[in-house]
């Protein structure tokens, strides 16, 4: 397209943006007329996309880090003739798969954006799938606003992409001056911007971003330049083209005020139509619509890695055998991924390190773009597992939560959880974790006790549909099952029952444990306890947590976390559809733990054999 009619696209972007959001009632035009220009210019002469096929796997990605600016995209799938007009002004309507902020209800959004921040990170992810696994030509374009440029996660993407040379990353940044209440930190200092990505290792441009013939050359630029990410950092105005808004405060998410004489201002409505580029050919290396792997072969370095298989009575750390079971899983499956936040030598990921290093992928201190990786790969058709410390999972629990609105199926494992870890002290352990992944949407909680038990977990998260979180422990426990049990997601084990039995005790991990040798504390004493290892947290089995409660009439759930949110709460709710509820008590950790040996930690927390058989003592 010619310059004048680069700029008519321009003008109907923002149409339409004001028209959407008129119809809707809501949204943000203003933000969408913004980065119209660059939209356009992007749409019509740089990306490569067949939207007809949009898993074909050399398209390019497009992630809309600023999500509010949806308008905007969805006027460039007007422009690409993927929606008519009449769908467009569904926008924000119930049942339209046009929401406020882009979701994979629609099939060329790979994920979901919109909490600020979130977008190049996740396209660090697709990168590196297209640099490291595939490997294939696609390029990945993230188009974000400034105000997200004060979010550390876009640093930390910034770190990850330099330090990975991915040059085919593009990112754009809409510098429009204007944030939700007022200017921006750097307002249109493109320079300052420049300076800061440019110190990462990052290839910069500075451009005028209503000026499409500038917007053209930079993105040509960026496709050229080789070794390092680019940056084209564009100089824009918030409300482009309508003088009653156009880098005015106190219009941020709200249609414009008068919508009718804006559409007149900026020209009337449109019906430009751009035939997008689509992808050469089909790359050998195609990655399957179910995301499966297609004919990938990628290569590994390292003989094929049997299933573990541990006898009933070692000591084995639920750890160890995590990591045994997930390099086993990486020699079964070749879509798999491991990724970790430089702690893999606890994790014990590095087993799948040494035995598939080319599908390991070390993202340091960084868990936001562990995950933010996680999602992105596993939108590029590979099942990724994440594994860090539990208790630093929480400072990446809104891209676990954005990763539940793409419905993207990670796996997750938390190691060192819980009180259990010793003398390392409060700041290292995981108290917090089941109660943040059982609020995550779909997700899947499970926590073993026993390595046989974690190789067969590990197995199963391979099939989840949604989120999968493992919890995993630090020291060595017993082996309680043997390595051909199954152990199905939605389940239990009764390890001790009896017709005599007075209460039930319920655990998991390290508890099962501690509510075993408090079965024998007990038994000596004349009182019989059922015990239940719950290994499967969320679903929680309530069929067998009904039949003990009518067996016994009392629970005691016993847990190395916080009362809140945990194993007592996923217990409680095994009742909570009107059936009549059994007496429960509920052991966990309820005081801030200090440096101690595992065992002191247990008895300090009120969770070991000992407080468990008192609690028990007490109630009968």
């Amino acid at each position: 397209m010619k310059t004048g009619q680069l700029e008519e696209l321009g003008q109907q972007l923002r149409v339409d943006a004001v028209r959407a959001a008129d119809a809707a009632g809501s949204g943000h035009p203003t933000s969408s007329m913004s980065a119209a220009d660059l939209g356009g210019v992007l749409l019509a002469h740089h990306l490569r996309y067949d939207f007809e096929r949009p898993e074909h796997p050399g398209n390019d990605r497009l992630v809309l880090s600023k999500g509010h600016a949806s308008p905007l995209l969805y006027a460039l799938y007007r422009a690409a003739g993927v929606i008519d007009d009449a769908e467009l002004l569904t926008f924000r309507h119930d049942g339209s798969p046009l929401e406020g902020h882009p979701t994979p209800r629609l099939p060329w959004v790979d994920v979901a954006t919109g909490s600020l921040g979130q977008g190049l990170p996740v396209g660090v992810g697709m990168a590196l799938a297209g640099k490291r696994l595939d490997p294939l030509p696609y390029r990945v374009w993230v188009l974000c606003g400034d105000s997200e440029m004060a979010e550390g996660s876009v640093w930390e993407g910034a770190a990850q992409a330099a330090y990975e040379r991915l040059d085919n990353l593009t990112l754009i940044v809409d510098v429009n001056r204007l944030g939700q209440r007022g200017p921006t930190r750097e307002g249109w200092d493109l320079d300052a911007y420049a300076r800061k990505l440019g110190a990462f290792g990052w290839h910069t441009i500075e451009i005028d971003g209503h000026d499409v013939a500038a917007i053209d050359t930079a993105l040509q630029e960026a496709a050229a330049t080789t070794g390092r990410p680019t940056a084209v950092i564009a100089r824009t105005h918030k409300g482009r083209g309508v003088a009653e808004v156009e880098d005015q405060e106190g219009f941020h998410g709200k249609p414009l005020p008068h919508p009718e004489r804006a559409v007149e201002e900026l020209g009337g409505t449109r019906s430009v139509r751009i035939d997008v580029a689509k992808p050469s050919g089909t790359p050998p290396t195609a990655t399957a619509p179910d995301g499966t792997g297609g004919d990938r072969t990628t290569p590994d370095r390292a003989d094929p890695v049997a299933a573990p298989r541990y006898r009933v009575g070692d000591e084995v750390a639920t750890r160890d055998a995590f990591g045994a079971a997930l390099a086993a899983l990486g020699s079964e499956r070749d879509d798999v991924v491991a990724l970790d936040g430089e702690v893999g030598d606890s994790t014990r990921a590095d087993a799948f390190r040494k035995a598939h290093p080319d599908r390991y992928f070390e993202m340091y201190i960084a868990e936001q773009q562990l995950i933010a990786t996680a999602v992105g790969m596993r939108a590029r058709g590979y099942l990724p597992f994440a594994t860090t410390f539990a208790a630093f999972l929480t400072r990446a629990h809104d891209f676990i939560r954005m990763a539940a609105v793409s419905g993207t199926g990670i796996q997750l494992c938390g190691s060192h959880a819980g009180v259990s870890i010793g003398q390392d002290g409060p700041s290292q352990m995981g108290l917090e974790d089941l109660a943040m992944m059982r609020a995550i949407h779909g997700s899947t909680v499970l926590y073993p006790c026993d390595a046989n038990q974690t190789a067969r977990l590990v197995h199963h998260m391979a099939g989840l549909p949604g989120i999968g979180y493992l919890r995993t422990s630090r020291g060595a426990s017993p082996v309680l099952y043997g390595p051909d049990e199954d152990f199905p997601v939605g389940g239990s084990r009764v390890l001790r029952a009896g017709d005599a039995d007075r209460v039930t005790v319920i655990g998991a991990g390290v508890t099962v444990h501690e509510a075993l040798r408090a079965a024998d504390l007990l038994a000596a004493e004349g009182i019989a306890v059922r015990v239940i290892d719950l290994y499967s947290v969320k679903p929680v089995d309530s069929g067998t947590l009904r039949q003990a409660a009518d067996a016994t009439g009392c629970l005691l759930t016993v847990e190395d976390h916080h009362p809140e949110g945990g194993i007592g709460d996923a217990v409680a709710e095994a009742f909570a559809d009107g059936r009549p509820a059994p007496r429960l008590i509920r052991l966990a950790v309820r005081n801030m733990p200090a440096s101690a040996t595992p065992a002191e930690q247990l008895h300090h927390s009120g969770i070991d054999a000992d407080s468990i058989a008192s609690g028990v003592r007490a109630l009968v």
